[in-house]
């Protein structure tokens, strides 16, 4: 079992989930903005979902983080790294709650967790995977330095694959 680490970039502290963070991420998941991630979710399939991203830690060494400004303590989203049998590949993903949108606070997470996932945990590959009509995650995929994989398994045969490194 590796310990979740607690990750910094200028303005964002990523770190573990807490209880604390299930009314927010519930919300989200039960909204229409949860429709490129599978949603809106009932209330048990999101509690599973936020357990998942918990529980990953323990079976593969990786799992969901939280994004908190690091000025006024605010979780601000979540980035990702999902692994096992809903994911064919490793999958790096990212939100950040809609207020929060479009500050550049997604691209920071996944570019800090994507260096720690190659550089600490060494993994050789990571994925992402992208509703295709979600354009602005689409467009951070490719800022990310991701390209489109149109050869990866997918789940979802509608989503768009994006190769990290």
């Amino acid at each position: 079992m590796l310990d979740a680490p607690t990750l910094s970039t200028d303005r964002l502290t990523l770190r573990p989930m807490t209880y604390s963070d299930w009314p927010a991420y519930l919300e989200l998941m039960q909204s229409d903005y949860s429709e490129g991630m599978g949603g809106p979710l009932t209330m048990p399939f999101a509690w599973g979902m936020f357990c998942h991203d918990l529980g990953q830690w323990s079976l593969f060494g990786h799992g969901a983080l939280m994004l908190d400004d690091r000025e006024t303590g605010e979780t601000l989203g979540q980035v990702g790294i999902n692994a096992g049998p809903l994911f064919p590949e490793t999958e790096l993903g990212w939100y950040v709650y809609p207020a929060f949108e479009g500050k550049g606070y997604a691209f920071e997470a996944a570019t800090v967790y994507r260096d720690w996932a190659r550089d600490v945990r060494k993994l050789p590959t990571l994925v992402s995977y992208i509703d295709a009509n979600n354009i602005r995650s689409r467009r951070l995929a490719e800022r990310l330095g991701a390209t489109l994989d149109n050869k990866a398994p997918r789940k979802d045969p509608e989503d768009l694959v994006y190769r990290h490194f």
